[in-house]
């Protein structure tokens, strides 16, 4: 029997139950993944929760319960008919889903992997799937990022944060960050971030405006969500991008169209990265340049968050009271 984590209702930490379950073999098209580490993520929680709804697919245990993880780093154990290009042996990983990814083992679309680089470590990349694709989308696809830019980032000592921090920087932009302890502004800069604002004593909006002389940013990038929506729009320049990408503290508030007028003809997006990976050809593209500036040491993956995969209870714990910086894996 596998040993993984099943959800049977939504709730708190506590709903994550580490049970036997049993993994079939692979259908038409899928492949047997014998995981190492595992990726933890916010998306995890809204799911736990029922905040985001789900499609069981392979991760379901009976037909109200499932397999959180979206993310994953192991060795292919068997191959489904149908399936090219892949090998008993070979090290894959995937960061977009489909749910099941809390278990030693797993079934998964052969579509949604892909081989991992010699040089990186399976904990490297259990943490920087989800994250570096989201990073990829947010200054290679929602936005070109171009040196010379000046952008604000919430939560800049977070998972995504540190890497958009490296990855910025390596573009040549500059990175205005939020954070929430005098330790985790130094993680920030460390990584990158050109400046920081402890939003929790400082009038960040004022200090956006006083780094930028009074112009505002080009682009938010805001994955908190409820407690920095509003204000965030106030650190725009017209015709800004206000991208909203998470709610880490709540669904942000329904705004009229108007406002954003008022406020500078700003642009507002809510993306997905299931809308720009979902595509084969888009996926490949979102890994080779994620894995290409991770190789070349320009981002950094610091997995520094590591539990057990029977203690998932105490990394979501955790991870809901951002006690976490950078990434966030259970190992098996």
């Amino acid at each position: 029997m596998v040993k993984a984590i099943v959800v049977r209702e939504t709730g708190g930490p506590e709903v994550l139950r580490l049970e036997n379950v049993t993994v079939g073999d692979p259908g038409e098209g899928e492949i047997r993944i014998r995981q190492t580490a595992i990726g933890v993520n916010f998306i995890d929680v809204y799911h736990r929760t029922g905040l985001y709804s789900r499609t069981a697919g392979v991760s379901a245990v009976e037909s109200n319960s499932f397999i959180p993880g979206l993310e994953g780093v192991g060795l292919v154990e068997a191959i489904g008919p149908g399936v090219e290009g892949l090998k008993i042996g070979d090290r894959v990983c995937y960061g977009n889903g489909p749910l099941g990814g809390y278990a030693e083992e797993r079934l998964i679309p052969a579509k949604d992997v892909v081989l991992v680089p010699v040089s990186l470590r399976d904990e490297e990349v259990a943490g920087m799937m989800l994250r570096g694709m989201t990073t990829w989308y947010l200054l290679r696809a929602t936005h070109q990022l171009k040196a010379g830019e000046t952008v604000l980032f919430h939560a800049a000592a977070g998972g995504v944060g540190l890497i958009f921090c490296q990855w910025a920087r390596h573009i040549g932009a500059t990175v205005i960050g939020t954070v929430g302890s005098e330790e985790k502004a130094k993680i920030a800069r460390d990584a990158g971030c050109a400046h920081t604002i402890l939003y929790k004593s400082e009038d960040w909006v004022s200090k956006v405006r006083e780094l930028t002389n009074g112009k505002g940013v080009s682009v938010v990038y805001d994955g908190v969500g409820k407690d920095t929506f509003l204000k965030s729009l106030d650190c725009l320049v017209p015709r800004g991008l206000m991208v909203a990408f998470g709610n880490a503290s709540g669904v942000a508030p329904n705004i009229e169209p108007n406002l954003l007028a008022a406020k500078g003809s700003l642009f507002l997006t809510r993306p997905r990265l299931a809308d720009y990976v979902g595509e084969r050809e888009d996926y490949v593209r979102a890994t080779t340049e994620l894995f290409d500036v991770v190789v070349n040491g320009a981002v950094k993956i610091d997995a520094g968050n590591s539990y057990a995969l029977e203690q998932a209870v105490h990394a979501h714990t955790d991870l809901e009271a951002r006690k976490t910086t950078g990434s966030t894996i259970l190992l098996v």
